[in-house]
């Protein structure tokens, strides 16, 4: 649950810079001078605005993008960035093994497989949350000698 409460927080943090940046931009831009008194709008008849608003449009999808992308490689349990990438599978047999690459949180809660190919379907990202991956070294130490 903290996992997607994290990813509406930073949406939602993204949403109110987005509408801080387009409320300034719209106040920062001169308002056209009325043609024929009517007041037009300055998007599609000043250039230098419409291209404004374009560009803004673009890295406002580029913010959102880069918040998904940043949520996909987060630990599902303490929200940290997955580190160590590991490539698994042969570029050579796609059918017996297809490459991928498998990412694993620092402190042990799971890893991340991604595939590296993608052929004709999708295939979906795997989470692998590891139980307890030191219950095993804790038995061997206590375990009689």
């Amino acid at each position: 649950m903290r996992y997607w409460a994290f990813f509406a927080a930073k949406l939602v943090f993204v949403g109110g810079l987005l509408a801080a940046g387009g409320r300034a931009l719209h106040a920062l831009w001169p308002e056209p001078e009325p043609f024929m008194r009517v007041q037009l709008s300055p998007f599609g008849t000043d250039l230098g605005y419409t291209f404004a608003i374009l560009f803004f449009g673009l890295a406002a999808v580029a913010l959102v993008y880069l918040v998904i992308l940043d949520q996909r490689f987060r630990c599902r349990t303490c929200l940290r960035r997955l580190r160590m990438p590991l490539s698994r599978g042969s570029w050579n047999h796609l059918f017996l093994g297809p490459p991928r690459t498998e990412y694993i949180c620092p402190f042990g809660h799971g890893t991340l497989r991604v595939p590296d190919v993608h052929l004709a379907s999708p295939e979906k990202i795997d989470w692998h949350p590891i139980d307890n991956m030191w219950k095993e070294l804790e038995e061997l130490e206590e375990s009689p000698k």
